[in-house]
């Protein structure tokens, strides 16, 4: 994950690297997926997710584009 200051440093960012634009989301967008994400990672029960259970924390955080199902 990369930080940007605006929508344009993020383009002269891929160009100046030769690399595809990625998703972009909203720090609020990462920080609700973050709650999702680490919620129970120091359970002692937690051992990984599932391809399932990552597509259910992805939509819980309305993150639904090709790009979250490894389609994009």
């Amino acid at each position: 994950m990369l930080l940007f200051q605006s929508e344009e440093w993020i383009d002269v960012w891929c160009k100046r690297n030769n690399l595809e634009r990625g998703e972009v989301l909203t720090i609020t967008q990462v920080w609700e997926l973050s709650k999702l994400w680490y919620h129970n990672r120091l359970s002692l029960d937690y051992h990984g997710r599932s391809i399932e259970q990552v597509a259910e924390i992805f939509k819980q955080a309305s993150l639904t584009s090709a790009f979250w199902h490894g389609t994009g």
